[in-house]
């Protein structure tokens, strides 16, 4: 080829370029977590490359900061229009996501990010009342993520059920709450981001919650004690949610893109919140001089033991509050897809590149984005 053809094809591609840059749009995307909660560098960053990556270019975004919109904001900047895609937390609203309300009553049984983001991903997707009323609430789902297994951390040494006996507990839900209450604790209704200051104040003397939030909110400098038992995973979000009318403006093609991002950026997540986090605190832990002990034997079979007997709870809870009739035959569907995706996750060793490919082939890969979300 002639000098002239190169420059031919140098500027042909210039031009592609430049076309595929003026075509180009910014979607605006808020996590609404502070800047150091995983859901920022380790799901919405993530997410913003991938969705370029995927759509060539043709999708890029703007991220919003916790000044503009905030979790407890993010229904509204959603459904007005003010963000396109947002990290809305479903338990805000449980009246209206009725679905993700009875996922998140059965919060004890989990234990591995994995397998809890999956399950949760497939049950959503699969599952057409959930459908019905995201729609609805003029939303549309793109998966979820999970914590590790929580912990206690509190200012006192706790081994057995005798130490919970009188303590008060800062409870993420009904589901701790009713933990909190059966061993002899108080639970206190504190959103995480008021932690710290309830802790310092005395007002609460711990939290049920990820060991990362030890460095996600400074719980590191009033924590002396954490404690390792059955107490489930927070795992009832929707990681990625789109306002219905951003992806009704979307391709079939794009719309499918953003979903292969999103799976993506949800595997990250979990991974970042639900392994490598948890151990980058527990490292901080141990050299800032906190005790982090396993709980007695009796004291975790115990807790285990209420985690299952909980799961009627969460179905009879389900069955008054919000009129499900067949609450127990979805809590018996959950709990299937829980030990499905945990089965899964042992096969492939937790490893986050294999969780990608299975949630898509399992789930994802079944999806008619014609027809998804509309």
């Amino acid at each position: 080829m002639g000098a002239f053809g190169k420059t031919l094809m140098v500027a042909a591609a210039f031009g592609l370029g430049l076309t595929a840059a003026a075509n180009a749009r910014d979607l605006r995307i808020a996590s609404g977590a502070p800047p150091a909660h995983p859901s920022n560098g380790y799901l919405y960053k993530p997410f913003a490359e991938y969705l370029a990556e995927e759509t060539n270019g043709e999708l890029t975004t703007i991220e919003l900061g916790t000044e503009v919109v905030g979790l407890g904001q993010m229904k509204d900047a959603l459904q007005t229009g003010l963000v396109d895609v947002g990290n809305l937390l479903p338990l805000y609203f449980p009246a209206e996501l009725p679905n993700f309300a009875l996922a998140g009553e059965l919060a004890l049984t989990g234990k591995d990010a994995h397998a809890m983001s999956a399950a949760l991903t497939e049950y959503t997707v699969t599952c057409s009342s959930c459908q019905d009323e995201l729609s609805a609430f003029g939303m549309v789902y793109l998966g979820s993520g999970s914590s590790d297994q929580y912990a206690l951390l509190t200012k006192t040494p706790v081994s057995n059920a005798e130490d919970v006996e009188g303590l008060r507990l800062r409870s993420g839900g009904a589901p701790y709450s009713r933990w909190a209450e059966h061993f002899g604790a108080t639970p206190v209704s504190v959103s995480v981001l008021e932690t710290f200051e309830a802790m310092s104040q005395g007002t609460i003397d711990g939290s049920m919650a990820s060991i990362g939030d030890l460095l996600a909110f400074r719980l590191i400098e009033l924590v002396e004690n954490v404690t390792l038992l059955p107490l489930g995973t927070y795992f009832a979000t929707s990681n990625l949610t789109t306002a219905a009318p951003t992806w009704a403006s979307l391709s079939v093609e794009q719309r499918e893109a953003m979903a292969r991002a999103a799976n993506r950026a949800n595997a990250d997540m979990a991974q970042r919140w639900g392994y490598d986090f948890p151990a980058i605190a527990e490292k901080a832990a141990l050299e800032a001089g906190i005790t982090i002990q396993e709980a007695d034997p009796a004291f975790a079979e115990a807790a285990a033991e209420f985690a299952i007997a909980d799961q009627q709870a969460a179905a009879a809870i389900s069955a008054e509050r919000f009129g499900m009739e067949d609450a127990s035959e979805r809590v018996e569907e959950f709990i299937r897809l829980v030990e499905k995706w945990e089965a899964i996750s042992e096969e492939v060793g937790h490893d986050r590149d294999a969780i990608v490919e299975r949630v898509w082939d399992e789930v994802w890969s079944k999806v008619d984005f014609a027809t998804y979300g509309m």
